[in-house]
């Protein structure tokens, strides 16, 4: 049953800032000419799921936080938010959505689900209320197509993407593209719209390149595979990518596959599952496996200045301060990071600078997303996310991924920021599906410039 109680919190500030006025004697008047914006956050901190909502919700409170204490919130506008726990559950997150929806006269301009089954389970709802469903590195991959879905974003890129550049990095592995055919890959997913997602683009690579593609489910919370590591030894598979969900499920994974002799170094995690919460709990036997990344782990400038002044005020969101600076973490500072841009560029684009922004001036401002090298320097995450530009068709961000690799204590980053081979033919995936989807649904589909 979903809990009663929403976790509500107001940014550090406000209410000291209400005193003061209170003491000073300041009017009612003033008091209400004080902007907020308001955000709703469906975690997902208890449950097989809790190491990445954890993590991931921790770094976009703590990002919350520390634009409200370094900068006073976006141009004098503090942010606010109302917590909403889903257990990572997609009935629970449509309760959550209908929850955090509105907060007195305010209303949340962005949504973030976390997990691909809630985004599916929302995505109808943000045209008709106004909300942008921000999909950071997961969710529909069509959704990336801006004429079809004017109200959904990904700005870490989409698992169509992703596999293409998985698959590449596999090929670059066996010297080639050309001695591919005839590799055995298996697709081992969660049996849930995640772990189903990559697969339309693989078939398409597969056939392409004249790869056996054999995909095999594992039912959630995919705390059980032997029988599925047992077929992947039959079929005497040459590479594995994983896309599991949970520490348990990813741990489990790299240990079954050590019991049964499959080498680590041919194992492929997606970006969901290969943080250092899934690969410590295999111990030795995670040593070398592979990941994509849509932020890199590590000590940022950003990540810094985080710890100094929202940690050192004894205001951090983490429970184990060590976790600052992880996969999970840095991925949900990305996250709010592109919430902020996104207000400060519908307050320009509007003319309300020092104003809320409704949901449809919110879309505008996430539509206008340019960040470049010099912008993710400025912010003090180069290096730890991708540059990227959105427009009214491409909704999809950045679209570039680094590889790492698990030494035995810590990810070890391969490559930069390596886009998918051939991005036309996604593309083309990408907007042959939307497409299909707005015919079958009677959907509009924007005219773009």
């Amino acid at each position: 049953m979903m809990r009663d109680t929403i976790l509500r919190r107001a940014m550090p500030g406000i209410f000291a800032l209400a005193a003061a006025f209170a003491v000073g004697g300041a009017s009612s008047t003033a008091m209400a000419q004080e902007q907020e914006q308001y955000f709703g956050i469906p975690s997902s901190r208890v449950g097989p799921y809790s190491a990445m909502g954890t993590g991931y919700y921790g770094g976009i409170i703590d990002y919350l936080n520390y634009v409200n204490m370094k900068f006073g919130g976006v141009n004098g506008v503090k942010l606010t938010y109302d917590e909403c726990e889903t257990e990572y559950n997609a009935a629970r997150t449509v309760e959550c959505y209908q929850r955090l929806l509105n907060k007195g006269d305010q209303k949340m301009v962005v949504f973030d689900t976390l997990g691909t089954p809630g985004a599916y389970a929302v995505i109808g709802r943000m045209a008709t209320d106004n909300v942008v469903l921000a999909q950071y590195g997961y969710g529909r991959t069509d959704a990336a197509d801006g004429r079809v879905w004017p109200w959904v974003f990904n700005a870490a890129g989409h698992y169509w993407g992703q596999i293409a550049v998985k698959m590449n990095f596999m090929a670059q592995k066996e010297g080639g593209v050309d001695k591919m055919k005839g590799k055995t890959i298996v697709h081992l997913h969660i049996d849930t719209a995640y772990g189903r997602e990559p697969i339309p683009a693989m078939r398409e690579i597969a056939k392409e390149w004249g790869v056996k593609l054999i995909e095999i489910a594992v039912p959630p919370p995919g705390l059980e595979q032997q029988s599925q590591w047992l077929q992947i030894r039959r079929e005497k598979a040459d590479w594995v990518t994983f896309w599991g969900a949970g520490s348990g499920m990813n741990s489990t994974a790299i240990t079954t596959a050590a019991r049964v002799g499959f080498p680590r170094e041919k194992m492929m995690y997606v970006t969901f599952g290969g943080a250092e919460e899934d690969m410590i709990p295999a111990g030795d036997a995670a040593k070398g496996t592979y990941v994509a990344a849509n932020a890199a782990p590590g000590k940022f400038p950003l990540i810094q200045d985080i710890e100094k002044v929202v940690y050192g005020a004894g205001k951090g969101n983490m429970q184990n301060p060590q976790r600052v600076g992880t996969v999970y973490y840095n991925r949900g500072v990305g996250a709010a990071v592109m919430w902020v841009e996104a207000l400060k560029n519908a307050q320009r684009i509007h003319n309300k600078t020092g104003k809320t922004v409704t949901g449809p001036e919110f879309r505008d401002g996430y539509e206008a997303l340019d960040i470049t090298d010099d912008k993710l320097k400025e912010i003090g995450i180069l290096g730890m996310s991708a540059p990227f530009k959105m427009s009214c068709a491409k909704h999809d961000g950045s679209e570039r991924f680094r590889m790492m690799q698990w030494d035995g204590t810590k990810f070890v980053l391969l490559t930069d920021w390596v886009p998918a081979p051939n991005p036309a033919f996604i593309r083309k995936l990408i907007e042959d599906s939307a497409e299909k989807y707005a015919k079958e649904n009677n959907l509009p589909v924007r005219q773009c410039s």
